[in-house]
């Protein structure tokens, strides 16, 4: 099974002592291979009042956590479980598993936030296999040649009519092979 983005109920408020409390959690039971990030999705307004700029950082989902993470048996039951967890979103309840988040999606939410939904640092490199997944070269596969954190770009070489070419593409256009 592959690692999927899933949407968490919590208790309004609870965002963040619920993301401390299912780290805890996931590290002291062993599941670190299977709960990988747990981000409450927030922004930073400015906020001008009396003539005073303020930086303020606002939560986009109240009440939502988003867990990137394997959906197994005792992965779901740990997460349900967690104190101030109330649910996932996208189940029927009754002990159904729930359905995951698409990439387009993740993109979205993760990329409003400076963040995407591969982890750069630890799961991309220079010489990593990628399939790019949407954009004029859809379908096709690359190798990475370089990658620039600061604006969240990648060079891929391609193979076109027979030539490797390096192309340039955002990470929300290619998926780890």
């Amino acid at each position: 099974m592959e690692k999927e983005w899933y949407v968490v109920n919590t208790y309004s408020g609870h965002e963040n002592k619920v993301k401390e409390k299912l780290e805890m959690r996931a590290s002291t039971m062993g599941m670190e291979d299977y709960i990988h990030r747990i981000v409450v999705p927030e922004q930073k307004e400015v906020e001008v009042k009396d003539g005073v700029t303020k930086e303020k950082v606002k939560k986009m989902f109240p009440g939502y956590i988003l867990v990137e993470m394997v959906m197994t048996d005792e992965a779901w039951f740990i997460v349900r479980n967690t104190p101030g967890v109330t649910g996932f979103i996208g189940s029927s309840g009754k002990g159904a598993k729930p359905f995951p988040l698409t990439p387009m999606e993740v993109d979205k939410i993760l990329g409003s936030m400076g963040m995407s939904r591969i982890d750069i640092e630890n799961e991309l490199e220079v010489g990593t296999k990628v399939k790019v997944n949407n954009g004029p070269f859809e379908g096709m596969f690359g190798i990475v040649k370089n990658i620039d954190l600061e604006h969240q770009k990648l060079e891929v070489a391609l193979d076109l009519f027979g030539q490797e070419t390096i192309v340039e593409l955002e990470l929300s256009e290619i998926e780890k092979i």
